[in-house]
Formats: structure tokens, C-alpha cells, sequence
């Protein structure tokens, strides 16, 4: 399509509108017709790319009136199919269309696979879309809807389609409404009714998917509301959601904070609670991991989540913190400050008070709060509180020994006055260090020279010793002053790599929670420092980048927007957007980049793994096969040569028996034909180099087929006629349900017979194959499907002889899945789901 081509606007690109839902029934294209219909009421040009009525009566006639572009007629297999004409929309060029379906798979032979990728096409020629979508077709929900519902949802779509819309409008409605639609003939035909209402449609499958469609929803909420935030740079948070921010130290009193945080959280609709520990780089306030680890499983255990921020200026961390996820509670514990040390330096939860602004503050008493045991520093980290300290005693300390020294005159002898200027060069050296110590020996010496040691007033030393005495002090003051001074600063790097460690223990533990490592890691680092956001860059020629993995945020793209980079090794690089970074900070950031290269060696080591092993399964797969060809094939061989020897041998055979023998030898070609056929199509789709043939299918067809090998007497049919149509191969179908009945009826009690039941569920046909013979333990009912083992699940001279795993590869190449339960009262049912095509009704 040329620029000439698009329609009026076409410059910019179309906005979508979704509309989104729960389950099939809710309204969801009830509501985009109306839409439609506003639309056109406000003189805007809409037209129907497509839309699916299922037969709904309200839904139809909302048609009524609206330009509906024809759609394109398509063929596949012999069947005739319809799609959205793409080509016919676009050369139309309306404002809107209005397309149904978003998670729709296109028939073969259309431009694009997907439906949303037509939508795609609609939006860059600059024609708003209005569509509709499932919550149950997101890409990131389906092992979770399919654990709710117990079907595997084949038609999905990724999240980002969905969550790049310029608007998505919930389309909502309680499970009792919904199923009272269902029963009214609202939704389904009223013989599909009841299975739709025991099976898909029940309360608690539609609650759960309801909750699931609400919270996603918030979840666009929020983050639309936080770039609104950012683009229009708004510090200040915004109550739309209750949020609270419990800062924690670790200490004894973090559960009581904890709990009352749940408490307060939970009187609240819809709020959460965030649990934040600052970490400082120096390690003063440092806990131990497990302490840690411990409160960490606390907060996620009330449906909290836990945080660690590394920062010197814990309020000011704290108060990021909180404005950054736009919470509009803190929660802190009552100081441990004495009431004097308070009046003299405001604590934590003063500050934050101070810089609070809109945030509510609630500070919550404990056991430990005023006079509890306080944390102190370790005696050898020298501060700046203890630094001035020890300059002021080494200025004031010899000057005020020398008064008291000359004022009680008993004590002014050189030996007295040394000894208690040693003593108080000592004292200042364990305080701050070695300067002030040399200060306070040097002045003491020459004090005690000048006032004490004959003559006095001079700086004269007339005898030796008293020389030897002076120096002895310089010396003892030089010595213990270096050893504090070296001992202050070995425990200042262990307190600092205690910090670090605690942080990287914390970037572990999220790492250990995530599926992603990498990203996850990274999520955390700038959680931790507070940055915008943090991107891994493998440096290529000249300044390009290559942006390996990114954190949430505002991530750098390019270097000019990195505030910060910190080289891993001769190619490898973290980036940072926004915040300057201490010089423990860059240390820190250099051992996470050190961890990161370690995983992504981990995952190249993996992937190599991955990759022997399947090499090795199918080295596997075509040992088994020439174990399978060389067993399964010797009957008809068999077969087919002792007919062919008795027609050669016997020169007079009845006409009768010649017929019948080349009938067995046609027979036994045919199977071995079919044999073969199976053999090599399973070691294709074990390799992945061949599509199986889709084909409309109809399961009362492909069900007696698959009975046929064991007799029907044995087997009980259950499958309904008016089931809709498959898109299946049926000639693997067929040989899975005949490998699974066979299993079945050779593993039932004796007297019983196996029941084949097919029914429709949602979007699914299921079928149901129950015996009730001894059954299987749970820890091995995966075990029965272990790929190309002979299990003896196939009677002698019959199937493939490759099992149950045959069968399950069969049927999940038709897109379908294949699973063992109890049968109740005893026995082992065997469940093949498969998807229906998106236009069955």
C-alpha cells in the first residue's frame, strides 16, 4: 500500500480501542457495536471489518444499519472458510472499523497468521480500530487460565498488543448474570447449554477468571497513571490506590510493623502494602541474611512485597521510595533514641516526617521503642562524631592534665604528668585514630618539657632521661595511634562488604522467585540503588550498543542517556539512567556485573546442554523407531509372504480361496503401508520439520475408526453427531484414540467395557476414554507417557509398539494435550483436549 493509498490522516497512526472481558458471553461485541453505532451518530465513518454474532439475536441486530465490508472467501482442505477482507478495508479507508476477535488465527492462506496483525496493518494506514478480546487469550495468563479451567487456551495473543491500546474499557459482568444469560439461550444453543454450564461455565471458574480481568486491568491503571505522572513530572503521589510503604530495619520490632501494616492494608479495597529495608553502604544498619530472609517471607506470606534500597540517607531513601510507587502511607516504628539523644540529633522517623509532605505518617510503637537496646556501630569504625571528639581532647586534654597536674603540686613530677599524658594520647588513639593521637603526643611531650622537666619554663632537657621518657611517649603514642587507625579501617571494608552482601543476598532471592534471571537481577539492582533504570550492554564497534536485557523504568538506550556505566569485562557493561552512584555504590554495582556475567555464562552453558540432549533423544527416537519398524512390521511381512508362497506353491487353488488370500495380502499391504506412513510422520514431528495436515474432522467419524481394531463389543461410543467440526490431522487422530483405546480395554477389569465420551467444552472438544481397570499411582502417570518405550500399552502385533507417548505426540501435533486422572470408583481416565476452530460454534 502507497502513501497514495491511505486514507485521510493516514500520516499518524490509528488509536485502538479494546474491549475486554472475562469469558465469552460478557457483552464484549455487544458493547464495540454500540460503540459503532455512538460513533456514527457523532457523523464519523465506521465500518464492520468483521464481526461474530454466534447466533446472538441482541448482538445481530445491532448490525442493522452499519456498513459491513464483505468478507474473503477462503478455501482449505476442501472446506470453505471466511476471514476479514484486509485488502477491502483498506483500499475502503473508513475512521473506524470495528473487528472482532483480536486473538483470531487466520485460515492458511491469508496475508497474515494472525488477526491482530491485520489490525496492525489497519492502524499504520491510520484507521482507528475498535476490537475485542478474552482475558483467557493473553499471552501471559495462559498456564494460569489453564489451570484454572483445565483447558489450554491455543488462540493467544501478546500482552503488549493489548497493553499498547490507547484505550481498554473492562466489559464486566458478575458469574451468576453470566450464567443466567447461558440458561436463557443468551450465549449458547440450547443444546449446549448444560455442558457448557457443568464444564467451562461454573462459579468458581468464572470468579476466577473475573479477578483475573479486573486486577490485569488495575494493572494498566497504574501504569498509565504513573507515565501520566512522569510525562507531566509530578513528584507528588497521588492517592488513586491505597499503598502503603512499611520501612523495617530488620530488627525485632519488623513483625509487629509488618503485621499492623497487613491489618491496615487489608480494611482497604484493593490496597497493598510494601515492606522496604535500606541497606547503607557502610553497614552500620547491616542485619544478618537469615533475619532477613525470615521478615522477607513474613511480608510476602500477608500478600506484601519486600524491597531493599542501598543508600547512606535512609529517610531520603525511604520518601524516594514512596513518591516512586505513588504510595500515600509510610509506615515506621517508634525510635530507639533516648529522649536526650532525640533532642539532640532528629532520628529516622523525624525526617521523614519532616519531608513527608502529602504522605500520611504513621509511627507505630513496640517493645523495643524508647530505651530498647539500641545497634550501635562497631568501636573501630571512626566517624565524624568520633573524629571531632578526639580533636577536641587532643586540643583541650594536655592543657587541662597540665592545670590539674600544676594545681595539686603533689602530682607535678615529670614521671606523673608523662604517665598521664600517655594515658590520655591512648584514649584519643581509640577514639579517632592515629592524627589526633600524634597531636595530642606531640603537644602532651612538649608540655610536659616545658612545665615539668628541669629547668622548668624552658624547653631545655638537662637530664637524659627525662628525654628517654618524653620519647618513650611519642612512641607509645605513634604505635597504638597506627594500630586503632589500621583496626578502624579493616572494620570499616568488613562492614562495607557486609552491605554489599546483604544487597547481592537480596538480588539473589529475587533471582531464585523469578522465571527470567537476568531481567530479574537487573529489576532488583534498580530497586536497590533508586535509579530510572538499568540496561546490560555488550559494546560493539565504536560507540553502537547492543542492548542485551533491560529493567523496568526509563532503561539508557543509547550512551548519551546512561548517567552512569560500569564496565563487567572487555565487552560487557551495566548502564545506569539517572542518580549518581557513591564510590560504594560503583563497587557494588561491579560485583552485580560480575554475577550477571556468571549467568549469562550459566545460560549459554545451558543452552549447549539443551541442545546435546536432544541430540542424544534423538539419537534415542531413532533407535526405538528400528525397535518399532523391525517388531511392528514382522506380522504383516509375515502375512503377505506366507499368502504369496501358498499362491505360487499350489497349482490348483480354489477360486474362492486365491480370493481370499490376495485380499489378505491387499489387507496386510495397506497396514504395513499405514505403518509406515505413522512411523515416519511421528519422526518428523519429533523433529520438527513437518505441519501435520488440518483438515475439517468430524469426531463421530474418527472415533469408531479407532474402536474398530479392538471390537466394538468390548468399547462403549458416546459422541454426539451435532459436535462441532475439528481441525485436525485424522489420520493421527485416529491412530492416537486407537493407541489410548487399545491401552485401555487391555488394562480394564474383566465384564466392564471402556467408555469413549466426547463432549464440547468452551472452546474445546474433550474426550474422555475411562476404564476401570487397576488404575495408576500419581508419581507415575507421567511415567506412562515417557517418549518411544515399549510400556506394554499396545497389544502384541497391533499399533506402532511405541506406547502412550505416540499418542500424546499425536495429539499435542494437532494442538491438543493429552492427560491421565482416577477414574472415580476405580480405574484410569485418559483426557484428549483439542481446540476448536475460532468461527465454531
Amino acid at each position: 500500500m502507497t502513501e497514495h493509498d491511505k486514507p485521510d490522516g493516514a500520516g499518524h497512526r490509528g488509536r485502538l480501542r479494546v474491549y475486554l472481558g472475562a469469558s465469552a458471553g460478557v457483552g464484549k461485541t455487544y458493547a464495540m457495536l454500540d460503540e459503532g453505532r455512538r460513533r456514527i451518530g457523532r457523523g464519523v465513518d465506521v465500518v464492520v471489518g468483521l464481526v461474530e454474532t454466534h447466533g446472538r439475536a441482541h448482538t445481530a441486530a445491532l448490525l442493522d444499519g452499519l456498513e459491513i465490508v464483505p468478507r474473503r472467501e477462503l478455501g482449505h482442505r476442501g472446506a470453505d472458510f471466511t476471514e476479514m477482507d484486509l485488502d477491502a478495508v483498506l483500499a475502503r479507508a473508513p475512521q473506524v472499523a470495528l473487528v472482532d476477535e483480536l486473538a483470531h488465527t487466520n485460515v492458511p492462506g491469508s496475508r497474515n497468521a494472525k488477526r491482530w496483525e491485520d489490525v496492525e496493518e489497519l492502524l499504520d494506514a491510520g484507521i482507528d480500530v475498535v476490537t475485542t478480546v478474552n482475558i483467557q487469550h493473553l499471552e501471559s495468563l495462559n498456564d494460569v487460565v489453564a489451570s484454572i479451567t483445565g483447558v489450554r487456551q491455543q488462540e493467544t495473543i501478546p500482552d503488549e498488543i493489548v497493553r499498547r491500546a490507547d484505550q481498554i474499557e473492562l466489559v464486566d459482568m458478575s458469574p451468576e448474570s453470566l450464567r443466567r444469560r447461558l440458561s436463557h439461550g443468551n450465549v449458547y444453543p440450547a443444546e449446549k447449554i448444560d455442558a457448557a454450564m457443568s464444564n467451562y461455565f461454573r462459579v468458581g471458574n468464572l470468579t476466577a477468571l473475573r479477578e483475573l480481568a479486573l486486577l490485569w486491568t488495575a494493572d494498566r491503571v497504574d501504569e498509565a497513571l504513573e507515565a501520566y505522572r512522569r510525562d507531566h513530572d509530578i513528584a507528588e503521589p497521588w492517592p488513586a490506590r491505597e499503598r502503603l510503604v512499611v520501612a523495617v530495619t530488620g530488627g525485632t520490632e519488623t513483625e509487629t510493623l509488618v503485621r499492623r501494616a497487613a491489618r491496615i492494608a487489608q480494611r482497604g479495597s484493593r490496597a497493598e502494602f510494601l515492606a522496604i529495608h535500606v541497606l547503607r553502604s557502610d553497614g552500620l544498619t547491616g542485619v544478618a541474611p537469615d533475619s532477613l530472609g525470615k521478615h522477607r517471607t513474613l511480608v510476602e506470606s500477608l500478600g506484601g512485597s519486600w524491597h531493599t534500597v542501598l543508600s547512606d540517607d535512609v529517610p531520603g531513601a525511604v520518601l524516594d521510595f514512596a513518591r516512586g510507587v505513588n504510595a500515600n502511607q509510610i509506615l515506621l516504628g517508634v525510635t530507639r533514641r533516648s529522649r536526650v539523644a532525640g533532642a539532640l540529633a532528629p532520628g529516622v522517623a523525624a525526617r521523614v516526617i519532616d519531608g513527608s509532605g502529602d504522605i500520611d505518617v504513621l509511627v507505630v510503637p513496640h517493645e523495643g521503642a524508647r530505651g530498647g537496646t539500641r545497634r550501635r556501630p562497631p568501636r573501630g569504625v571512626l566517624t565524624r562524631r568520633r573524629t571531632v571528639l578526639a580533636w577536641s581532647m587532643a586540643l583541650a586534654g594536655p592543657p587541662v592534665l597540665s592545670w590539674i597536674c600544676t594545681v595539686a603540686g603533689d602530682l607535678d613530677s615529670l614521671p606523673t604528668a608523662l604517665m598521664l599524658f600517655l594515658s590520655l594520647t591512648v584514649g584519643v588513639a581509640l577514639v579517632g585514630g592515629l592524627r589526633p593521637a600524634l597531636f595530642s603526643a606531640v603537644l602532651g611531650g612538649l608540655l610536659s618539657n616545658f612545665l615539668f622537666a628541669p629547668p622548668v619554663r624552658t624547653l631545655t632537657i638537662a637530664q637524659p632521661q627525662h628525654a628517654l621518657a618524653i620519647g618513650i611517649l611519642l612512641a607509645v603514642a605513634v604505635g597504638v595511634s597506627t594500630v586503632v587507625d589500621l583496626a578502624a579501617r579493616r572494620t570499616l571494608e568488613a562492614a562495607r562488604a557486609r552491605a554489599e552482601a546483604d544487597a547481592l543476598t537480596s538480588i539473589a532471592g529475587a533471582v531464585v522467585r523469578a522465571t527470567d534471571a537476568v531481567p530479574a537481577v537487573l529489576e532488583q539492582l534498580r530497586e536497590t540503588l533508586g535509579v530510572g533504570g538499568v540496561a546490560l550492554v555488550r559494546t560493539g564497534a565504536g560507540s553502537a550498543w547492543q542492548i542485551l536485557e533491560t529493567s523496568s523504568g526509563e532503561p539508557p538506550s543509547t550512551p548519551e542517556q546512561a548517567s552512569s556505566t560500569i564496565q563487567i569485562d572487555e565487552d560487557l557493561s551495566l548502564a545506569l539512567r539517572g542518580g549518581t552512584l557513591s564510590p560504594g555504590q560503583v563497587r557494588f554495582v561491579g560485583a552485580v556485573g560480575q554475577y550477571l556475567n556468571s549467568l549469562l555464562e550459566r545460560e549459554h552453558l545451558r543452552a549447549q546442554a539443551r541442545s546435546a540432549r536432544i541430540a542424544r533423544e534423538r539419537d534415542a527416537t531413532r533407535t526405538a523407531l528400528l525397535a518399532a519398524v523391525s517388531h511392528d512390521l514382522r506380522t504383516p511381512l509375515t502375512s503377505i509372504k506366507a499368502a504369496i508362497t501358498a499362491l505360487r506353491s499350489s497349482t490348483q487353488i480354489a477360486p474362492e480361496d486365491r480370493r481370499t488370500l490376495l485380499a489378505d495380502v491387499e489387507e496386510q499391504t495397506d497396514r504395513l503401508q499405514s505403518l509406515i506412513d505413522n512411523l515416519l510422520d511421528m519422526s518428523r514431528i519429533d523433529a520438527g520439520v513437518v505441519t501435520p495436515h488440518l483438515d475439517p474432522v468430524a469426531l463421530d467419524e474418527v472415533v469408531p475408526l479407532a474402536a474398530g481394531a479392538v471390537g466394538v463389543s468390548a468399547i462403549e461410543i458416546d459422541v454426539p453427531e451435532n459436535l462441532p467440526l475439528l481441525r485436525a490431522d485424522a489420520g493421527l487422530l485416529e491412530r492416537a484414540l486407537a493407541n489410548v483405546i487399545e491401552n485401555a480395554v487391555r488394562h480394564t477389569a474383566p465384564g466392564t467395557r471402556v467408555r469413549v465420551v466426547a463432549e464440547q467444552v468452551g472452546g474445546s472438544l474433550m474426550i474422555r476414554v475411562v476404564d476401570r481397570g487397576p488404575g495408576v499411582p500419581d508419581e507415575r502417570k507421567e511415567q506412562m507417557f515417557a517418549a518411544f518405550q515399549r510400556l506394554g500399552d499396545v497389544p502384541q502385533g497391533h499399533g506402532l509398539g511405541l506406547g502412550l507417548a505416540v499418542a500424546r505426540g499425536f495429539i499435542e501435533a494437532n494442538g491438543g494435550t493429552l492427560e491421565a486422572e482416577d477414574t472415580p470408583g476405580g480405574g484410569l481416565t485418559m483426557i484428549a483436549t483439542l481446540p476448536l476452530p475460532a468461527d465454531a460454534p
